[in-house]
């Protein structure tokens, strides 16, 4: 592992990227500008490694962007504040694949919310890279050495769906993983035609029990634009229906919102029947009206990025253990 990582330095250096973060004003050397690559062997490397499997079901899951700092570039998964956001999240978003399945969630080195630019190509980005290699690191260790045969779903959020889209393009071309494959949860990221086209292993969810598929939608309210993770063409899976109909989904179809403390992994407010959802056939969004107003982060006014799971965190859990049941009869 550790020459992996020296070597990952090495290449970097001579692609001219380290030296230019080296530049930086605060004038850290070379070795400071990237931290510590991960050693997934040790169970520090990981947010959540369960020691007793009990369930027949895993989830491979990667977190959200949740790192702002613009040096260095990339989270230091030393950090313990970092950590704890982390932690935080296997709870607020993870929680909806927990009771169903073994939760499985590396740290990895996510790039900073301040490098991401909609407008490129995220993909290869150098600082994306170095979360995105982690997360396939991971991936390997993972299949390798804790599961060699279990089948497993693969769950993520914003940039952590933007590295699933990159583990599904780059490593499930092989049938065994594909075979092995529950699902995969590419929340608040879009899947676009050209993947569709250019993967043909990507396959989009059309109801609550088909398996080896994609579930993704981006949540955000009528006419709102301007969000940094919907692209083109996006598809969307309704997750009160859990089919790309655009025919609109009534709010007593919706299990119940759960909304998590910001800080504390405590359930502050649980509302069924919370809002309804239709998919704009346009733009790709799944379009809601919430009957509140909520803080939204950084996002533009109406796009409720920050509530992907919240809105639907019920529905999201039921489903789970919908496709896990339809799996294992399958197979």
């Amino acid at each position: 592992m550790k020459f992996l990582c020296l070597l990952a330095f090495v290449m970097f250096a001579v692609c001219g990227v380290l030296p230019a973060v080296a530049a930086e004003p605060v004038k850290q050397d070379i070795e400071k500008a990237v931290p510590p690559c991960p050693d997934y062997s040790q169970d520090n490397a990981w947010a959540s490694r369960p020691t007793t499997i009990d369930k027949p079901v895993d989830v491979f899951y990667v977190y959200p962007t949740i790192y702002p700092e613009p040096f260095p570039k990339n989270m230091d998964i030393r950090n313990q504040e970092v950590r704890d956001r982390v932690i935080h999240l296997l709870y607020a978003q993870a929680g909806v694949y927990s009771p169903t399945c073994n939760l499985f969630a590396p740290f990895y080195r996510q790039v900073s919310f301040t490098v991401l630019d909609p407008k490129k190509d995220t993909f290869h980005d150098p600082y994306f890279r170095i979360g995105a290699d982690d997360v396939h690191r991971a991936f390997d260790y993972y299949l390798r050495h804790i599961n060699p045969d279990r089948p497993f779903i693969l769950a993520g959020d914003s940039q952590g769906s933007v590295v699933l889209v990159d583990l599904l393009r780059r490593r499930f071309f092989d049938p065994q993983l594909q075979k092995r494959l529950v699902a995969a949860y590419v929340i608040g990221y879009s899947i676009v035609p050209e993947d569709l086209k250019n993967y043909p292993w990507f396959k989009i969810a059309q109801k609550a029990d088909d398996t080896g598929v994609i579930i993704t939608y981006n949540t955000q309210g009528p006419g709102a634009t301007g969000s940094p993770v919907l692209r083109p063409g996006a598809a969307c899976v309704n997750p009160l229906t859990w089919s790309t109909s655009t025919a609109p989904a009534d709010k007593s179809l919706n299990l119940g919102a759960v909304f998590y403390d910001d800080v504390k992994n405590v359930i502050v407010r649980e509302v069924p029947h919370y809002c309804g959802a239709q998919i704009d056939a346009k733009t790709g969004a799944l379009v809601t009206t919430p009957p509140d107003k909520l803080p939204l982060g950084s996002f533009p006014d109406g796009v409720y990025h920050k509530y992907d799971y919240a809105f639907w965190y019920r529905n999201l859990e039921k489903n789970v253990a919908d496709r896990v049941n339809a799996y294992l009869k399958k197979n």
